[in-house]
């Protein structure tokens, strides 16, 4: 039925209007990120609007990218769900869905976010980019996943799928990433006991947030050096991001 729905869509939709040079360069950008020429930059322009520029504005949501990375929530399910059963075709559904947790995880997508560019296009506003938020997980994983939802919306289910294989599925040893644990902290305590070191420690580097929507970045210590930052909207769930963040760079 959303197949269908996106097909009717198009056909019944308006030309585009004609470029300004602010535009083209626009498109320029985000068919180099995407690798597909965009056609409603409007949509990618929400995409990429966090909800902090129009703080204070009625329906707001209407305008950030809020309601995009719902979208794009659920399209980037289904393809790492077909991508993984067709792989996996002998294993039972535990495996497929904690293996599809990994790879669609904020700190997963915050990651291919910053690796792709993505980071740079996000439109916040200054108080928050003052704080750190242009590189904050969150963000930049709702970015990622509202991208794809307009992806999906501008192109129908082929554009976004070709794009989720290429940043997020082409090249992974997905076996290797089933195998690694998902306790960090205790994989990380584990690879500083072998080297003779001491034991990792934690460190809230930020809070912020209204109490009811607080979040804590946090930084893993290994030997003396900071080696690893995770941000979380709990202070176990940050140090589980900076411990794998650390564990990736000790194992480089």
């Amino acid at each position: 039925m959303a197949w269908k729905w996106w097909s009717e869509r198009k056909r019944s939709s308006e030309a585009p209007a004609p470029r300004t040079d602010a535009d083209v360069a626009f498109a320029s950008r985000i068919e180099a990120l995407t690798g597909t020429p965009p056609v409603d930059l409007t949509v990618y322009r929400r995409a990429l609007r966090h909800r902090s520029v129009l703080r204070g504005e009625k329906d707001s949501y209407l305008e950030s990218n809020e309601r995009l990375e719902f979208l794009g929530d659920a399209v980037l399910e289904i393809i790492v769900s077909a991508h993984l059963f067709a792989e996996f075709p002998a294993v039972n559904e535990g495996f497929l869905s904690r293996l599809r947790a990994k790879l669609v995880s904020g700190q997963a997508l915050a990651d291919v976010a910053r690796s792709c560019g993505l980071a740079e296009l996000i439109e916040i506003s200054n108080e928050a980019r003052e704080q750190g938020a242009a590189d904050n997980t969150s963000i930049l994983a709702d970015a990622l996943e509202a991208v794809i939802g307009a992806l999906y919306l501008d192109h129908g289910p082929d554009a976004p799928q070709a794009f989720v294989l290429r940043i997020l599925l082409e090249g992974r040893d997905l076996r290797a990433l089933a195998a690694r644990t998902d306790n960090y902290k205790s994989a990380l305590l584990e690879y500083a006991q072998a080297q003779g070191w001491e034991q990792p420690t934690y460190a809230v580097t930020l809070a912020e947030g209204e109490p009811h929507e607080r979040t804590f970045t946090i930084e893993a210590l290994v030997n003396g050096r900071a080696m690893g930052v995770g941000t979380a909207s709990t202070k176990k769930a940050a140090e589980q991001i900076a411990a794998e963040q650390a564990l990736e760079k000790l194992e480089r």
